[in-house]
Formats: C-alpha cells, structure tokens, sequence
C-alpha cells in the first residue's frame, strides 16, 4: 500500500518533497534555496517501477504552494521540473523570469 503523503524537509539551503513507503522513498525533488528567494528545483526521481503514476508531477505541484505560501520564485532546472511548467500554465505565477 503506497502512502500519498508528501513531507518536507529543509536545511539551510537545501530541500527536499518527497513520499516514501514502508520500503523507503517512493519519489523526490530536490531543491536549492538561493539568498534571492529562487528555489532551483535541480532533481526529481521516482523509484523504479512506480514512474508514470504521476508522482513527481505531484510533487511539483507541491513545489509550487510552497513557492506561493513563502513568496519563493522556482527555477525548473530539472528537465522533468521544466516540462511540467510548460504544461501547467498555472505555475508561471512562480516562474522566475
């Protein structure tokens, strides 16, 4: 049974939106906290066998509430990241331009 749970973890300048299950992390992104308030989304992965069940793309989702409820901008480094703001035309609020 797989959990939709999405948690957070932050350091510094570092973050982490990821889901796990009783075998451990299901799926991640990744991010870097620069001084100007840009997250660079630099890495997302969904564990083997799980990809394409729209995981990741939640997690963007999720990415970009957080973007919104601190006032943070997101740079999409990630190419997976990328491409999900150019589908989703309701992200470029949080778009850095």
């Amino acid at each position: 049974m797989m959990s939709q749970d999405i948690k957070h973890k932050e350091s510094a300048n570092r973050g982490m939106i990821y889901m796990e299950d009783e075998s451990g992390i299901t799926s991640e992104l990744t991010y870097t906290k620069k001084d100007n308030g840009v997250l660079i989304i630099d890495h997302t992965q969904t564990r083997k066998g799980l990809e394409g069940k729209g995981l990741a793309s939640m997690l963007v989702k999720e990415s970009v509430e957080f973007a919104r409820k601190n006032n943070y901008k997101i740079d999409p480094l990630c190419p997976f990241a990328e491409v999900q703001f150019d589908i989703n035309k309701d992200f470029r609020d949080v778009l850095v331009k």
